[in-house]
């Protein structure tokens, strides 16, 4: 439980954490990014620019929720005609899904010192499952431009097929051209709105 509070900070179970209050995603701190396996033997790592996300701190911080959104179009693997692939309708069909939501559902299910899980639901291309939001804690405190904030990560893992993303070639040599795992991974700061 909650023994010390300060201006912009408390502590809870050993951690020292933000108040209560709205926080958003700081654009310039983020990072929304992916990582699926490519001809069975290695790895394609890529990002969204473009993503944002409201993170509400309860009073009580096991009913923290979060709401974030993803624009599909911002997608970027360091490859032109790859990007311009993962836009199409073969896999995340950015003309009719601008984007990619995110809505927590039921507030913190875990705790494990500065570690827990935030279940909630995703959606792309329209598909909506429920996904286990692993996150890590990073710390809480005040910029050098008095702004309160606080720091995470997180990751989840995903079977793209569950939402529609079908897409794949079939190897000569055996497997798939490409992987039906995904792992999401964000890092960011939060900076305090109300």
């Amino acid at each position: 439980m909650s023994d010390t509070v300060t201006n912009n900070t408390r502590v809870w179970n050993g951690l020292t954490i933000p108040t209560a209050g709205s926080y958003d995603l700081d654009a310039a701190h983020k990072l929304v990014g992916f990582t699926a396996r490519h001809m069975m033997v290695a790895k394609v790592r890529g990002h969204f620019d473009e993503a944002s996300a409201t993170i509400t701190v309860g009073e009580n911080p096991l009913e923290s929720s979060v709401t974030a959104t993803i624009k599909t179009a911002s997608i970027t693997t360091g490859v032109a005609d790859r990007d311009a692939h993962l836009r199409s309708p073969d896999f995340l069909k950015t003309e009719e899904f601008p984007t990619i939501e995110f809505q927590s559902i039921g507030g913190v299910k875990e705790v494990n010192g500065n570690e827990f899980v935030l279940p909630g639901e995703l959606t792309i291309r329209g598909v909506t499952r429920k996904v286990d939001l692993k996150v890590e804690f990073e710390g809480a405190g005040r910029n050098p431009y008095g702004m309160d904030i606080f720091g995470f990560s997180a990751h989840t893992e995903i079977d793209r097929e569950d939402f529609g993303l079908t897409w794949n070639v079939n190897l000569e040599t055996g497997g798939v051209l490409v992987g039906k795992k995904v792992r999401i991974e964000l890092e960011g700061e939060a900076v305090r709105q109300a």
